[in-house]
């Protein structure tokens, strides 16, 4: 396979979206010292400007309380509170590590929360969020409406306009995150719009939050029809969804009451019957038998982002598209969210995106994540770029490379494939970048692939760096299971996988010769490499 890059190839900015913000877990977590530690880390190393998570109303942080929890006597429900010091000091540590919160709001405090029996109250996840509509909506704007100044009294109003404040997250999931119809997701979505902008109508507020692309047309129509602010549009999507199906074809976002097919009981009701041929008796071993890895068990197209992401984007108009959850799998505890081939997917998929959205969030930064349970091991298949003691997977290295890439993106073309590999360029300043990537959806066991890349220069450079992600760079996977699988790592052992498995520059060889240098590479299936041609 051979490419090459002639002297008056065009360039284009690269918009690296991914860093606009990036996702986590609930915001119990964002208390913890490891957790401020790690998202400094990715903020100072891959540049990430804001950090999103769910969560920031569960009761587990206190905002909304009573008496009858202190004593359950007659009248103690009268004597009530808003306490949001737990919030605060969640956005303390996001800005303390260098960021902005992306503000989802979310989810409903058990005192807030419909009293409607014929739903269920709770989420099927391991923090138990409570996934239904407030009881009372004047209730519930007074709640949004005393947040919000609660906000600005801490952080001043300057600083919360440059926030972005999105109504709950994934309205469309019934069972997992919202128990109700779009239509009440639409209500709430719009009183809850006009409660901040009461306060301050300075401050973004957007929606409506969907997996798999959904809903945006009939979103950004019931606004318009009933003059509801929206300052932005979000949605979801990831290519190995389990749990939804993957929305590949024509309009995925047409009107109608159909767009909630998936329900997470029924979900798990209907995989249950995987434990009985389950291997192994941990709580993962019996997670990874129930969830799968869709991404593996089926063919799954690696272009589904990219044709949906086009769609919302005429759909969205004029008002800025983010994308606030993405990634190659959205199902928790699969193998290969801890491999190469997540590294693979998002580079690819990040470059093929890149002139469809304002911004992005790749989910998410930690293993410190607790939607399921938190497991032990060191490497459970969860989706952090980095574990949850901090090393960092094959994903952040090529995370970095993107990072550390000019800011003009070179315009291959119909040149930028060739077979199972892809290329891109990059300028910055007078030096030229590379990345080459063979990326697949599933991890196969084939032969290495040659690529050859010709790029015209004017003199010889300097010397050429390779850093590379393959199974001998940038997999603390392999070194982890080569110690054992220990299940808890101490500091020692944290510190020696993530030296072992670091990724380096290396100076390569190269061959100069007519005005031309020329690069060769054998790249394996889900393997990135990245070289620098430094000229002076």
């Amino acid at each position: 396979m051979e490419f090459t890059i002639r002297k008056d190839t065009p360039t284009v900015p690269h918009r690296k979206h991914w860093q606009f913000c990036v996702g986590s877990g609930h915001a119990l977590l964002a208390l913890r010292t490891d957790y401020t530690r790690q998202l400094k880390f990715i903020h100072d190393t891959l540049g990430i400007q804001r950090v999103r998570f769910h969560g920031i109303f569960d009761d587990d942080m206190r905002t909304c309380n009573d008496l009858t929890s202190l004593f359950d006597l007659p009248g103690a429900e009268r004597f009530t509170e808003y306490n949001f010091n737990a919030c605060g000091v969640a956005y303390d540590n996001v800005l303390d590590a260098g960021m902005k919160p992306f503000v989802e709001l979310s989810f409903m405090p058990r005192r807030l929360m419909s009293h409607d029996e014929s739903r269920g109250k709770e989420g099927g996840f391991f923090y138990k969020p409570l996934i239904v509509p407030p009881e009372d909506e004047k209730t519930w704007v007074d709640y949004i409406q005393a947040f919000v100044r609660f906000l600005i009294h801490r952080y001043g109003v300057e600083e919360v306009r440059t926030w972005c404040f999105e109504v709950w997250n994934e309205p469309d999931l019934p069972g997992a995150f919202f128990n109700g119809s779009r239509d009440e997701y639409f209500r709430l979505y719009e009183i809850t719009a006009r409660a901040i902008k009461d306060v301050d109508d300075q401050i973004p507020v957007g929606g409506p939050s969907t997996s798999g692309s959904k809903w945006v047309k009939s979103f950004l129509k019931y606004c318009a029809e009933h003059q509801v602010p929206v300052d932005f549009v979000t949605t979801h999507q990831y290519a190995g969804d389990p749990l939804g199906g993957v929305e590949d074809q024509g309009d995925p976002l047409a009107e109608g009451e159909g767009h909630a097919t998936f329900n997470f009981d029924e979900f798990l009701r209907s995989v249950g019957h995987r434990l009985k041929e389950a291997k192994g008796t941990s709580m993962l071993d019996g997670l990874q038998a129930v969830m799968g890895d869709k991404s593996e068990e089926t063919d799954v197209p690696n272009d589904v982002f990219f044709r949906n992401s086009a769609i919302v984007r005429q759909q969205a108009g004029n008002l800025p598209l983010y994308y606030t959850e993405w990634n190659e799998n959205a199902g928790f505890s699969s193998w290969t969210n801890d491999t190469r081939k997540v590294a693979a997917y998002d580079v690819k998929t990040a470059l093929d995106v890149m002139n469809n959205m304002d911004g992005s969030s790749i989910w998410c930064f930690s293993d410190i994540f607790e939607e399921f349970h938190p497991f032990p091991q060191e490497f459970h298949g969860g989706f952090g770029m980095l574990t949850q003691s901090g090393i960092p997977k094959p994903v952040y290295h090529a995370l970095k490379m993107l990072a550390d890439a000019g800011d003009e993106r070179l315009v291959l073309g119909d040149d930028a494939t060739w077979g199972e590999i892809g290329i891109a360029a990059f300028k910055k300043g007078d030096d030229t970048q590379v990345l080459l990537f063979r990326q697949k959806m599933k991890n196969l066991d084939l032969p290495k692939e040659r690529a050859t890349v010709t790029i015209e220069l004017p003199e010889a450079p300097k010397k050429v760096l390779l850093r590379r992600v393959d199974e001998e760079h940038g997999n603390p996977l392999r070194l982890w299971e080569a110690m054992g699988k220990l299940q808890a790592l101490n500091r020692q052992e944290v510190r020696k996988i993530t030296e072992e498995s670091a990724v380096v520059d290396e100076e390569v060889p190269f061959e100069y010769k007519d005005g031309a240098l020329r690069l060769e590479a054998e790249l394996g299936v889900n393997d990135v490499y990245f070289f620098q041609i430094e000229m002076a």
